[in-house]
């Protein structure tokens, strides 16, 4: 993601709230587009998977998280931000994954 013509101030740059306001903004509209890619897999995912119970796969789960959590760390973010939020967010995505597929082998 090239951030050399974003607007946004720096937030180390910020001396108000109004500018912190507006790269949370900014930032959170940045965040809904990648979450919907994402969830756009996890309808690949819900067309791919033959086996219902393929859906929830722990092991892949911990994998995530492990990788997400040296993700943080690279990236200057807390891991007790981090983890907690994919956590949420992978079940958020098993949940939607798990009506999609049922509704692809709905039987009319």
């Amino acid at each position: 993601m090239d951030f050399s013509t974003d607007p946004r101030p720096a937030p180390a740059d910020c001396s108000t709230m109004a500018e912190v306001r507006v790269g949370v903004d900014a930032l959170d509209r940045l965040l809904v587009a990648v979450l919907a890619e994402r969830q756009r897999y996890m309808d690949a995912a819900a067309r791919i998977k033959t086996d219902r119970a393929a859906v929830r796969d722990s092991a892949r789960i911990e994998d995530v998280v492990a990788k997400v959590k040296a993700a943080a760390r690279a990236a200057g973010l807390s891991e007790e931000i981090a983890e907690p939020v994919w956590r949420t967010l992978i079940e958020g995505c098993i949940a939607y994954e798990f009506g999609v597929w049922d509704a692809r082998r709905q039987t009319v």
